[in-house]
């Protein structure tokens, strides 16, 4: 039976088998083609610059690059004293030949990155290394400047040997790797970076919680009244979408300074003392104010399309079989938006947690969060390979509140209508 059956023919003389298999090759590459152009954009959009920015991260390529006599004489140096004079040799060979190709300022900005000094000793060794004598180099170095005869400086350099590093990952938790190879925390007045990742966090959380507590009976109430009023209701929600974000943030601007609409309502009812008015302007309480009125229809549209389809007759059902109104919410209605409220308070939180204009222009620096010091290494430090660390740090970060959150409750859950 098996052997009739291999023998049977198409019309075209070709085995049947064959025949199905390569239609299904053909059909699979139609398919293919279909979505290549979707998978072409997200790998040109948003995996290669993830990939870009995690190379860029650890690439420490430009002082080796820039150093690399002195690199290989450093080979010897126990970094216990200053180093020898075939050590200061080989760095003034180099700097002679980046100062030729003007890329002696983007090596004092590398190491000035590692320890803070080295643009001023860097730019006083420019004009004082052109007249310096043939040989004996560590002393004509060590006279430009003291910090040349400072060990710590020739650590740093060597500390930025390899062509990548971690250390940048470091910085950002306000660590560093110390001679001894040891994870060790930078001095108490210099720790900023935990701080506004705690706030950054905390921020977070509460404005997805306010959030939540005030979307919850506005979808409620859009679900239950009569479509022409929810109709109208739902505008009013979407309003804000129309307006861009820069406008909004001003006006909370505006509302909340001392001499604001908003204080001037609560002098005006007593409420607050005219010398005494509330500061909600350039700290946290701003922030949470102006980022929780932003986001707040995004946590109002996924509980409103799944509060529109729990039927009426399931709550009539529980108050029949002797419950009261809150028991019969608690346990009946409250469970069915379950996945409103999961997908909204991924979405605000997500939101929250890189969120830059807000508390750039609303927060002052109390309300600074991680993504406005993000934005600062990119423009004005130019520490791009820092920022590139941090960048990938928080997006690892909104990947553990996925993972998380899919553990807990589970991302089938999740409905956004």
């Amino acid at each position: 039976m098996s052997s009739e059956t291999q023998k049977i023919l198409t019309t075209d003389g070709i085995p049947l088998e064959v025949s199905l298999k390569k239609v299904e090759r053909r059909n699979k590459f139609k398919a293919f083609l279909l979505v290549a152009p979707l998978l072409f954009f997200l790998l040109i959009v948003y995996i290669s610059p993830i990939f870009g920015m995690l190379f860029n991260s650890v690439d420490d390529r430009m002082v080796t690059n820039a150093l690399p006599k002195t690199y290989i004489a450093m080979e010897k140096w126990d970094g216990k004293e200053l180093p020898s004079e075939e050590v200061f040799e080989a760095f003034y060979i180099d700097f002679q030949k980046l100062m030729d190709e003007e890329r002696d300022g983007k090596l004092s900005t590398q190491l000035n990155y590692t320890k803070n000094g080295f643009k001023s000793i860097i730019k006083k060794l420019r004009r004082k290394s052109k007249s310096f004598e043939e040989g004996n180099y560590k002393e004509q170095i060590m006279a430009v400047h003291e910090r040349w005869a400072n060990v710590e400086y020739w650590r740093a350099i060597q500390r930025r040997a390899p062509a990548y590093s971690y250390s940048k990952y470091l910085k950002g938790v306000d660590m560093y790797e110390n001679e001894d190879g040891k994870f060790v925390q930078v001095e108490e007045d210099r720790r900023i970076y935990k701080k506004l990742w705690v706030r950054t966090l905390k921020i977070a959380f509460y404005v997805t919680l306010f959030c939540f507590l005030m979307a919850y009976p506005i979808a409620h109430l859009l679900a239950t009244l009569p479509m022409k009023y929810s109709n109208l209701l739902m505008i009013c929600v979407l309003l804000p979408f129309w307006t861009s974000l820069l406008v909004r943030t001003a006006s909370w601007m505006i509302l909340l300074q001392q001499q604001g609409v908003v204080n001037d309502f609560l002098v005006w009812i007593g409420f607050v003392a005219d010398d005494k008015r509330l500061e909600m302007m350039y700290n946290e309480t701003g922030t949470y104010i102006a980022m929780t009125q932003i986001l707040l229809p995004f946590m109002v549209l996924p509980l409103y399309s799944v509060m529109k389809t729990i039927s009426p007759s399931l709550v009539r059902a529980g108050k029949s079989l002797g419950g009261t109104p809150f028991i019969t919410f608690w346990k009946v209605y409250f469970p069915l938006t379950i996945p409103g409220i999961g997908a909204g308070s991924l979405l605000v939180f997500i939101l929250a947690i890189g969120y830059y204009i807000t508390p750039e222009l609303v927060g002052g620096a109390s309300g600074t969060l991680i993504s406005n010091q993000i934005a600062y290494h990119m423009k004005y430090t130019l520490d791009w390979s820092f920022a590139s660390a941090m960048g990938l740090m928080l997006l690892v970060g909104v990947l553990a509140v996925y993972w998380v959150y899919n553990k807990l409750v589970g991302i089938d859950n999740i409905k956004l209508g």
